[in-house]
């Protein structure tokens, strides 16, 4: 079974011109990527990382940099 994946888009992203993330596996990281800026390249985590920051999400933890 590979361990990589297809570049896979939020399911928060709009197809009307709002902000769209994607992010996959490749070599064992997680890669993240403005889709609309693909040319700027990626934010890379390591899944230690990634996991981290998704329970944090999950718990709220960044909730205070949301637009009022």
């Amino acid at each position: 079974m590979s361990n990589e994946s297809g570049w896979i888009m939020s399911s928060r992203s709009t197809g009307n011109g709002g902000s769209c993330v994607e992010a996959r596996r490749h070599e064992g990281l997680i890669e993240v990527r403005n889709s609309k800026a693909r040319e700027a390249g990626t934010v890379v985590f390591t899944t230690e990382e990634w996991d981290s920051f998704l329970f944090g999400a999950k718990r709220g933890e960044f909730d205070q940099l949301l637009a009022d």
